[in-house]
This record gives C-alpha cells, sequence and structure tokens, in this order.
C-alpha cells in the first residue's frame, strides 16, 4: 500500500482507495469506518486515524456505488448568490465538514438571477443530491417546498425563506448592528448614517433595524437624509457617502451593512481626500482581511464563517443519519464586534 500516491498496488497495478484500505491503514474494523463515513458516533482516536488514513490515500467513496444500495449519492448541493469573500470562505469550510464524511458538495452561484434560481434547483433535483443548502431568496419558496415534499433535507442562511419546513442557520444581524452603532453613539457620535441592503432580505431589514433601536436608545431622532438603501453594492455604498457629505450638515459617522458598501464608501474617500476618521467615523458588517490593512484599520462586525458551516453541516448529517428530529431546527450565532481606529470619534 503506497499511501504517497494515493492509491493501493496490487499485483503491480494501481488501484483507486476503497473502504477496505482505510480501515487497514487506520488499524481499525470495516464497520468503524462505514460509521464514520455516514456520519454516525465513532471514538475520537478512531475517528482521527481515520481521517489521517483517507488524507492519505485520497480516498473518494462512489457515489455510485452508495446511490445503488441506499438511494444516496453523498452529493450536497450548495445554492449560493456569489463566491464573494463570504460565501467562498462558507464554501471552503462546508466542503471540508462534508469531506470528512465521505459527501462532496455540488455548488451552484445564481447571481441573483431568479431564471439561474430555477435552472439550479432544477439541475439539483436531476442530481438526486441527498440534500440542499442555500442562502434565501423571496423568489423561490414552492420551488424549494418540492424538496422538501420529496423528503431531502434543506438548510437555510443568511437570509430566511418564511413558511418553509426547514432547517435555519442565522446570525444575530439586528444585535451585532446595535452594537456596532451604539459603540458610535458611546463615542459622542450623534450624527449617523447608514448604508443599509435591500429591505426584501431579512438580513437587510434586521441590520437597519439594529441601526435603528441603537439611535432610539441613545434619544437620537433618526434623519431620513442619513438613510441610504445601497443594495448590497460598492455602487450603492459610493452613492451612499456621496449624497451624505452632500448635505448642509453631513454626518460625523456611518454604519455600512456590508463589507461591499464599505469598499464603495472607502473608494469616494480616496477619490476625496476625506480622512477616516479625522473627517468621516466608519463601522461596517463584515470583516475582511483588507480592514485590516487600511490605515488605522476598519471597525467591523465579523461574523462566525466556520460556525456557521459547521452548524449547517451538523443539521444537514444529522437529518441524513438520524430520525425523530424536530420538523423545524434554527441556530442564531452571535458575531464579534472588531474595534479598529476607523470608527474613533474627530
Amino acid at each position: 500500500m503506497d499511501l504517497r500516491s494515493g492509491r493501493v498496488e496490487i499485483a503491480g497495478k494501481r488501484k483507486n482507495a476503497t473502504i477496505h484500505d482505510v480501515a487497514e491503514a487506520a488499524g481499525v474494523a470495516i464497520g468503524t469506518v462505514s460509521r464514520y463515513l455516514n456520519g454516525q458516533t465513532v471514538r475520537s482516536g478512531n475517528r482521527a486515524e481515520i481521517e489521517k488514513a483517507i488524507e492519505a490515500l485520497s480516498f473518494q467513496r462512489s457515489a455510485a456505488a452508495r446511490a445503488m444500495k441506499s438511494d444516496k449519492t453523498d452529493v450536497i448541493g450548495f445554492l449560493t448568490p456569489e463566491l464573494d469573500e463570504f460565501h467562498a470562505q462558507l464554501l471552503n469550510h462546508l466542503a471540508r465538514f462534508f469531506r470528512q464524511s465521505g459527501r462532496t458538495l455540488l455548488t451552484y452561484c445564481h447571481d441573483g438571477d431568479t431564471r439561474l434560481l430555477s435552472e439550479s434547483l432544477s439541475y439539483f433535483a436531476g442530481q438526486n443530491v441527498d440534500a440542499l443548502i442555500l442562502a434565501g431568496h423571496g423568489d423561490i419558496p414552492n420551488e424549494v417546498e418540492k424538496f422538501v415534499e420529496r423528503g431531502i433535507p434543506v438548510t437555510v442562511y443568511n437570509n430566511d425563506i418564511m413558511g418553509l419546513r426547514v432547517d435555519r442557520v442565522f446570525v444575530e444581524n439586528a444585535k451585532a448592528s446595535y452594537r456596532a452603532v451604539r459603540h458610535l453613539i458611546d463615542l459622542g457620535h450623534t450624527r449617523i448614517a447608514t448604508a443599509f441592503g435591500t429591505l426584501d432580505t431579512s438580513s437587510g431589514l434586521q441590520r437597519l433595524n439594529g441601526y435603528q433601536q441603537a439611535l432610539e436608545e441613545g434619544a437620537i431622532t433618526p434623519n431620513p437624509s442619513y438613510m441610504h438603501c445601497g443594495n448590497w453594492t460598492e455602487e450603492g455604498g459610493y452613492s451612499a457617502i456621496q449624497k451624505f457629505m452632500a448635505l448642509a450638515e453631513p454626518p460625523t459617522a456611518i454604519f455600512s451593512a456590508n463589507y461591499k458598501m464599505t469598499y464603495g464608501i472607502l473608494e469616494w474617500v480616496k477619490e476625496h481626500r476625506v480622512r477616516v476618521p479625522e473627517d468621516i467615523a466608519l463601522v461596517s458588517f463584515d470583516d475582511v482581511e483588507l480592514f485590516r490593512l487600511y490605515d488605522n484599520g476598519i471597525t467591523a462586525i465579523a461574523q462566525p464563517i466556520e460556525k456557521i458551516a459547521q452548524c449547517i453541516s451538523s443539521y444537514v448529517l444529522s437529518r441524513l443519519t438520524e430520525s425523530n428530529l424536530p420538523e423545524i431546527r434554527t441556530r442564531t450565532l452571535d458575531c464579534n464586534v472588531i474595534l479598529r481606529g476607523s470608527s474613533h470619534f474627530r
């Protein structure tokens, strides 16, 4: 057995590693490997050896062979609006978690296009995926419901799809936004603007609610001129700060509801030689690598992406391997506010 090549030598020929090879390399019974691959409980010591053997042998279980025996393909559908910084990280973590149980992610990016959304769901149905993971979208509840009716587990993240019998994994959008804006208020800011996301999404609505709640509790009257829908885009963030800074009394701080709008704000700031935080303080929802490298750093709300992926994969695997689970489960995770120099009061 050649662990370095990821293949097994038999009579001068090479073949792909099998479950038998994994069991031999790990020093455990075949049944133990089978339980691990099916997401069932395995002792931690055995689990570590099995994972080491799988990695060394580049083991891939045959989806076709499994499907013939149990109508399962070991393929999980992942429907995402785009592969930006957030979703790319989420995909990496999900792929790692599912790979550990011998399963594969099949990814489809729809870019917010309703036609592509429908096509992607039809594609996943044709591929007989064992489960479906998707960011919620308001235009597809009936099509997603068809998966539920067929007994295919569905897990929704990021944005909700109301009325569906599915598992959900979200973050505390309103709570985190409240804390970020409250931080600005505690620093002495009273003229606080926001570039918010679309309000037909649960995350957009919740983040705006958190902003408004912080103002209300800080006894600050909301100013409609300080609120601009940036549609989650760089162009939207650019337009927002352009509008704000043209006011007779511009804001002293901006809360941006996602990192893309923050990029647009920073682009305008650079073009117009506006200083952060001396001329305008800035806090962003979502923390990305760039924010650490920017002068003084950008204060940001960090979503626990690995934890989100872990909760999603746990929900999916339990649906595939266990029975008598609640019809609907929801997990809502907290976020950290990472304080950096961009939020200091001028």
